[in-house]
């Protein structure tokens, strides 16, 4: 079993995310019209879920398609002429849909125990979203709509990896007797984050500095499946940093 640390820990850098009326928001709201999706009634841990089962089925996952822009508006115009993309792909439209809706959201990157030597499948890419009601983040999977519970409160990832899966409930039911869990599972050992959240920015999420959670007396990784460089990321293993309150930075 992993373990992270409880204490305080100084990060290197300031999270930021787009302004609610900046305008490449807008123009994401407006275009393709996300206030449509929810109403005055819904609640944040509502909107996350209407909204991403939205995303969740607007394309059929292509694990080998990658778009030659990585920004939400980029991706949804193309998926709207029959693209179909990654799970990377649904993670940044979902995260773009949300920061337009006013909700404080974030690229997580998951990897395994071995990223740097396997040679595919080391990574999976999910959002995590805070809810201010709840006081916490929580884990959104847009490719497998899957927002994850523990006695009925919803979860963030380094929670599931805290857990049991026989402690995580999974809303929907997948065929072939596919387990979401099972599957997850060795993905939840490395935890990559932005500083920079702000959803319109050329640059790649990857050619960002991020934050990265990992297991006391973990590896501290420095390349992707063999060769990827993993970039400018400070390494910790506090949970407290990892997960502060957004709307306290």
């Amino acid at each position: 079993m992993i373990a992270f640390s409880m204490e305080e820990h100084k990060v290197v850098d300031n999270f930021k995310w787009l302004n609610y009326e900046h305008n490449y928001l807008e123009k994401l709201r407006q275009k393709f019209r996300l206030n449509s999706l929810i109403n005055n009634q819904m609640d944040d841990l509502q909107i996350v879920e209407v909204v991403m089962k939205w995303v969740s089925g607007l394309w059929e996952h292509n694990g080998e398609n990658e778009p030659r822009h990585s920004d939400p508006l980029f991706v949804l115009e193309e998926v709207s002429n029959g693209k179909q993309y990654r799970c990377v792909e649904y993670a940044i439209v979902l995260n773009g849909c949300l920061n337009a809706l006013g909700l404080y959201s974030r690229i997580l990157s998951l990897k395994t125990k071995d990223c740097e030597t396997r040679e595919y499948g080391a990574g999976h890419i999910v959002v995590e979203v805070y809810i201010p009601k709840l006081e916490k983040w929580i884990m959104a999977d847009p490719q497998f709509n899957v927002v994850p519970y523990i006695n009925k409160t919803p979860i963030n990832a380094a929670e599931f990896a805290l857990n049991k899966n026989r402690s995580v409930q999974i809303k929907p039911s997948f065929k072939n007797d596919f387990s979401y869990c099972n599957w997850l599972r060795p993905y939840l050992y490395y935890f990559t984050v932005n500083f920079d959240n702000r959803v319109n920015d050329k640059r790649s999420y990857k050619e960002k500095k991020q934050l990265m959670l990992g297991p006391i007396n973990a590896k501290i990784p420095t390349v992707f499946q063999r060769i990827q460089p993993i970039g400018d990321v400070q390494f910790i293993n506090s949970l407290k940093a990892f997960y502060s309150d957004p709307r306290a930075l």
